[in-house]
């Protein structure tokens, strides 16, 4: 008697048709909508008469890239502005998530964690909206922070934290650090937890000092979680809306010096200009996708070349 083999290979297939049609309806589908209506003029006068769509190819694009604000690219200003906002977030960001996660892993230490990672995670689950808001009102000419900066210093006036382009800034750039380092904090302790302990104790029998240690084992082994981190904050910085909208007041105060590309993306979204907006769209997605793979190329080149080097020298 010959037994049938059982196939179970139809339940595995069966399990991902949701995740493939979640991502069609929602992702895939309105991803090719975007890219149509690109070369398409398409909008509303008056808030009820449409225009379009009518095919005008890449028109949209060079209108992008001419119109110009008090003397300036309107599309490389605010892509400018999203890149500080994002750099002076995600250095302060990387160095305290890379010095508690190397704090609480330490063996030495024996720190208890669970709650630790708790705390950190608590400003994440906050919405960011909620979070602008709250800075808003802290920094605001009434808040405490200008009580608590009168009272120090004796002046009479309060400091226009929002009046200043520079303070401005800073800002979003703290709720940005204080919403995700607590994020990145964890995901780069796993990534240590991860790293085999025995090269950790064969360092300190050798008489290699915490700050060796750091520099030669733990930060080359946890480099993919770090691509990961650099990458992924990258995206959700050119994504930046929420907090510069509510904190700026729109980005339209001080030169417009702080608004942000999808502050600009939404201004057309807003005047149903579907057409300018896709054109927008398609060109932060290009600009977010050439940026990670650059960062992807560029540092996996780097460790390609050290392992032929390491080859080398075995050989």
């Amino acid at each position: 008697m010959r037994r049938k083999s059982i196939s179970y290979a139809k339940w595995g297939y069966i399990f991902v048709i949701p995740f493939f049609a979640a991502f069609i309806i929602f992702n895939l589908i309105p991803l090719i909508t975007t890219f149509k209506n690109s070369f398409y003029e398409m909008y509303l006068i008056g808030g009820y008469r449409q225009v379009g769509p009518n095919w005008v190819g890449f028109q949209n694009y060079s209108e992008l890239f001419k119109s110009e604000y008090m003397g300036t690219n309107e599309l490389l200003k605010y892509f400018g502005n999203t890149f500080i906002l994002w750099i002076i977030g995600f250095i302060p960001q990387i160095f305290f998530s890379l010095l508690f996660a190397s704090w609480f892993t330490d063996l030495r230490l024996k720190l208890k964690t669970g709650a630790y990672k708790i705390i950190f995670y608590l400003p994440n689950v906050i919405m960011a909206a909620a979070m602008g808001m709250l800075f808003f009102t802290l920094f605001s000419a009434n808040g405490p922070v200008n009580s608590i900066y009168q009272s120090i210093t004796g002046a009479e006036s309060p400091y226009m934290f929002f009046d200043h382009a520079n303070a401005q800034r800073g800002i979003v750039a703290l709720i940005n650090f204080l919403m995700w380092y607590g994020n990145t904090t964890i995901m780069l302790m796993a990534a240590i937890n991860g790293i085999d302990p025995s090269l950790y104790e064969s360092s300190q029998i050798d008489g290699a000092t915490p700050t060796q240690t750091f520099w030669k084992i733990t930060l080359p082994l946890i480099r993919p979680i770090l691509l990961y981190v650099l990458i992924t904050s990258l995206i959700g910085g050119i994504q930046m809306y929420d907090i510069p909208q509510i904190v700026t007041n729109g980005g339209d105060t001080l030169q417009r010096t702080s608004l942000t590309v999808v502050m600009y993306l939404n201004k057309h979204l807003f005047s149903k200009n579907y057409g300018m907006a896709g054109a927008l769209s398609v060109i932060l997605f290009i600009v977010a996708a050439v940026l990670s793979l650059l960062i992807f190329f560029l540092t996996t080149e780097r460790d390609n070349k050290k392992k032929k080097k390491v080859k080398g020298g075995k050989r």
